[in-house]
């Protein structure tokens, strides 16, 4: 039994391809996506020499899933090759609401027999600075234009893993999100 580092249908089915052309038809086989079976010889004299013709061949590995790896501790975050963003708008910036609220107090007339009461007033102020950019990710956009994007707006790490994640719950991010 062959075992693979690293879990892929396609790398254990191109190894028992592999072995085949070596060995022959029949003389390997992909059991899942670990493990690859070998009809090893009956001699234990011939092992180590067989091993060590396994050992040399060369195997393609499958292409790496999509995957987005951020390491929060550090800020750093690893897009891979095969990440893909479906359509989809992107706001950076910081938006400022700001509610004050205060208590008047409304007094009657002298000499009337009204009574003082307190009136709420409420005051909202909302503040944007002028230099938000927005950027659109069109169907399919790859890391390349993903990190364009990114940098274009000025996000640091912390800002980017924020848009990464607003993507994901969007449903517009077409990978794993991985935060170690």
């Amino acid at each position: 039994m062959l075992n693979l580092n690293t879990p892929d249908f396609t790398t254990a089915a191109r190894l028992s391809s592999a072995v085949d052309k070596l060995l022959g038809d029949g003389s390997a086989q992909a059991i899942d996506a670990v493990t690859v079976r070998v009809k090893g010889p009956v001699d234990p004299a011939s092992r180590v020499a067989f091993v060590g013709a396994l050992q040399e061949l060369e195997v393609e590995p499958g292409d790496a899933p999509a995957r987005v790896i951020i390491n929060s501790r550090t800020g750093t975050v690893v897009i891979g090759s095969h990440v893909r963003v479906m359509p989809a708008a992107v706001a950076h910036g910081s938006l400022s609401v700001t509610i004050t609220e205060r208590t008047d107090v409304s007094q009657p007339k002298p000499f009337s027999s009204g009574t003082t009461v307190a009136v709420p007033h409420s005051e909202i102020t909302i503040s944007q600075p002028s230099d938000v950019r927005m950027f659109l990710f069109n169907a399919g956009v790859d890391l390349e234009e993903i990190v364009r994007a990114v940098n274009q707006v000025g996000a640091a790490p912390g800002d980017l893993v924020a848009i990464l994640e607003a993507l994901q719950q969007a449903g517009a991010l077409h990978a794993q999100l991985i935060v170690i």
